[in-house]
């Protein structure tokens, strides 16, 4: 049966801007048959972050063209530790954390990649499958004799930690994940391997050694790479004030996930919506020109983070992002504040003033207003209750206004307002 994809990859990353390099012949191959490609991921935490989106998305646009996507999580290559990139050695992890943290990201995977299709269903791979046995006499003898120290030490994950020191666990790293490449070409005839550009030097080891062990005028390894993706002023994508942006809605919330994307650039926006959404090339082109002429509607960062949110968290956790978001510009009801987790409630009003109160039941508002100091006096509470400037979980009260326990949100905060803008917490003991 012929083999005819569904369109060609390496032009379709180029255009969204995941293109940064590839082995001669790789878009040849990808053009006439279905490839099998691999990418791998760092099992050094329970869950993904933002950054490794673009290595998923890699794998996305791989399955979409016809292709055969392996995500490998790395199991044994954790016990190493890569070295790109880092300016010292990582802890590394024992097994039992190895086996939590591989079980919880290819939980997230399967969100991305159809893993039930008929002839191209992905797949995950552990390579500690196949090195929980490969002896280190028998390693060296039938991997590093095909690799010099000459090659490994001009790789620059190692030229750049020279000046720090370097283990020879980390320096052998680059070996240990060329051999992967190796063992799923010949296991799994896999023949592509896709990453970072900051993997270059990695990827390439493993394709040397198919060219090394394998045998015939198919024992031929192809790769290609994406950039590693910054901010329009240079700096690193995918951090935020409190470190990591998670897909692990514990880590990071679907509000504080979503206000990322919200929070972007103009200019990021435009290369954003090309790299982490699926929409095609005229519809973004349309929706830029659309956005450049009135860019205060923000309909870039607003597409951008519904598009990226509903992926990672589902329908579900959008609402509760676009309900949390409208709480934060006064706009919520008291149906959408109950409707936040207590983490969602806490991130919206993160630096709003409070007051922790012992007792909430059968207390007036007027009493609450002027003893909490949320306004300067009771007199003034009376003044702003009889402008009907006053609010309590979104919803306007007046002066004969007297709370309960069934007030509370979560069980223990009440918002208080006045106005839009001016707001203030209640935290019951």
């Amino acid at each position: 049966m012929v083999f005819i994809p569904k369109y060609n990859l390496i032009e379709e990353l180029k255009w969204r801007g995941l293109f940064h390099q590839d082995v001669p012949g790789t878009e040849e191959l990808l053009m006439k048959e279905m490839v099998s490609g691999y990418v791998g991921f760092d099992p050094t935490a329970d869950s993904l972050h933002i950054g490794n989106m673009v290595p998923i998305i890699l794998l996305v646009h791989l399955q979409r063209a016809g292709h055969k996507p392996y995500a490998l999580v790395g199991g044994a290559t954790g016990m190493v530790g890569d070295p790109s990139g880092k300016k010292s050695e990582r802890t590394l992890l024992n097994l039992e954390t190895l086996n939590h943290n591989l079980a919880c990201q290819k939980r997230q995977l399967e969100q991305f990649l159809d893993f039930n299709a008929d002839s191209n269903s992905a797949e995950v791979v552990n390579n500690y499958d196949w090195f929980q046995n490969f002896g280190f006499l028998e390693f060296i003898r039938d991997v590093g004799k095909h690799i010099s120290v000459n090659y490994m030490m001009a790789k620059d994950s190692v030229k750049n930690r020279l000046e720090e020191g370097m283990s020879f666990t980390e320096f052998s790293y680059q070996l240990v994940q060329g051999y992967d490449f190796y063992y799923l070409w010949k296991e799994k005839n896999v023949k592509l391997q896709m990453g970072g550009s900051d993997q270059w030097g990695n990827i390439v080891t493993g394709t040397e050694l198919i060219r090394r062990k394998g045998e015939g005028e198919d024992a031929k390894g192809y790769s290609l790479t994406a950039p590693l993706i910054t901010k329009a002023d240079g700096s690193k994508f995918g951090k935020s004030e409190g470190g990591n942006v998670w897909l692990d809605a514990e880590k990071t919330s679907p509000y504080e996930f979503y206000q990322f994307w919200m929070n972007t650039t103009d200019a990021d926006a435009e290369r954003y919506i090309k790299i982490f959404t699926l929409h095609s090339k005229s519809w973004i082109d349309n929706m830029i020109s659309a956005h450049q002429e009135a860019p205060h509607q923000r309909a870039l960062q607003k597409e951008l983070a519904k598009y990226v949110t509903t992926w990672v968290h589902g329908e579900s956790g959008y609402e509760t992002a676009l309900a949390a978001t409208e709480i934060l510009f006064g706009n919520g009801t008291s149906e959408s504040l109950r409707s936040l987790s207590e983490k969602d409630f806490l991130s919206v009003f993160d630096g709003v003033k409070k007051s922790e109160v012992e007792e909430i039941e059968g207390v007036s508002i007027v009493d609450l207003c002027g003893d909490t100091g949320f306004l300067a006096s009771k007199s003034e509470a009376r003044r702003a209750l009889k402008e009907n400037s006053i609010s309590v979980n979104s919803e306007k009260v007046n002066e004969d206004f007297t709370f309960s326990n069934a007030d509370l949100i979560n069980g223990k905060y009440i918002l208080l307002q006045r106005g839009k803008k001016n707001k203030f917490l209640i935290l019951k003991k």
